[in-house]
């Protein structure tokens, strides 16, 4: 991927990693377009970086998501890149009263709208890169968030898949894999004790200009380099024709 000169939708892009990305790439003059579900939170890039373009879609509603894609085919067509990070993480137990109401709401928006975002996109003859964020959780669930592990697994499967059915094409699939971050992710103050976001960004764009395709950071990184020496080779020969 080259890290200039594209025009980038990221989702979730008002907050936590999602704005960190929307940071570093407004200063490798990129056009950056960003959508989330509350406006204030738009407003206050905004502020900061006016020159870019706002959304606000709630990405756990169909509807919505679709108006997002219709609005990009009409106002902005040339979109080559979508980064796929907008994502909830509910801290919960099977046995509460409201788990199930709050696992839907998780897996509409950590994989539904990732999921179907994807198949919108890849429409546009423009798209040339897919990012999607997922997690360290991918490898190894923590059980206090036993839901956004499992969507996390999920995204982290369904991105590999993708990369071997359009690896004959013009699109480049990435994955961002972070470890525990500070951020609000969950609730605020619950990451506190975690690296902050722009360290791992100066890595994950290092590894960008490098032309990786995973991408991890400190125990992600460990993660990603121990599952693929046990699974790589087993992938390659099981999707190999």
């Amino acid at each position: 991927m080259q890290i200039s000169n594209n025009k980038i939708l990221i989702t979730g892009g008002a907050s936590g990693i999602g704005l960190g990305l929307t940071e570093r790439f407004v200063k490798e003059n990129n056009t950056v377009i960003i959508c989330g579900r509350r406006q204030e939170a738009l407003d206050e890039v905004t502020k900061k970086f006016p020159n870019v373009i706002t959304r606000s879609c709630n990405l756990e509603i169909e509807e919505e998501r679709i108006a997002l894609f219709e609005w990009v085919s009409e106002k902005h067509p040339d979109i080559n890149v979508l980064v796929n990070n907008a994502g909830i993480q509910n801290w919960m137990k099977i046995t509460e009263n409201n788990f199930f109401e709050r696992a839907k709401q998780e897996i509409n928006i950590n994989v539904l709208a990732p999921l179907h975002l994807t198949s919108l996109f890849i429409q546009l003859t423009s798209l040339t890169t897919i990012i999607n964020v997922t997690s360290g959780l991918a490898f190894v669930p923590l059980t206090k968030v036993p839901v956004y592990s499992a969507t996390k697994a999920f995204f982290r499967s369904f991105t590999l898949s993708v990369r071997q059915q359009l690896q004959n094409t013009d699109i480049e699939i990435i994955e961002i894999i972070p470890p525990k971050l500070n951020t609000d992710l969950g609730g605020k103050g619950l990451h506190d004790d975690a690296p902050p976001v722009s360290e791992f960004l100066d890595s994950i764009f290092e590894q960008l200009k490098d032309g990786n395709i995973e991408l991890g950071y400190m125990l992600s990184a460990q993660q990603l380099n121990l599952n693929t020496i046990f699974i790589k080779d087993y992938f390659k020969n099981l999707n190999e024709n």
